[in-house]
């Protein structure tokens, strides 16, 4: 899993767009729970119910991007 380029203090303000919820980097264990692969990681909410992936070194935070689990 690469890191994202986004500094800390940017990573810090990013919110789920579905459920305003904070978001941080997801562990490669959270991220198996999920259908799909995410070779350069993802951004998890608070509660695990939605990942978003990361492309070409960016979060993807468009709610049709998110993955949920249980689905």
């Amino acid at each position: 899993m690469s890191k994202s380029p986004l500094s800390p203090e940017v990573a810090q303000i990013l919110r789920c767009p579905k459920t305003q919820q904070p978001l941080r980097e997801a562990t490669p264990d959270e991220m198996a729970l999920f259908p799909g692969d995410f070779p350069e990681g993802a951004y998890i909410t608070e509660d695990g119910e939605h990942l978003y992936p990361i492309e070409d070194g960016f979060p993807i935070l468009v709610g049709s991007s998110a993955k949920q689990l249980n689905s």
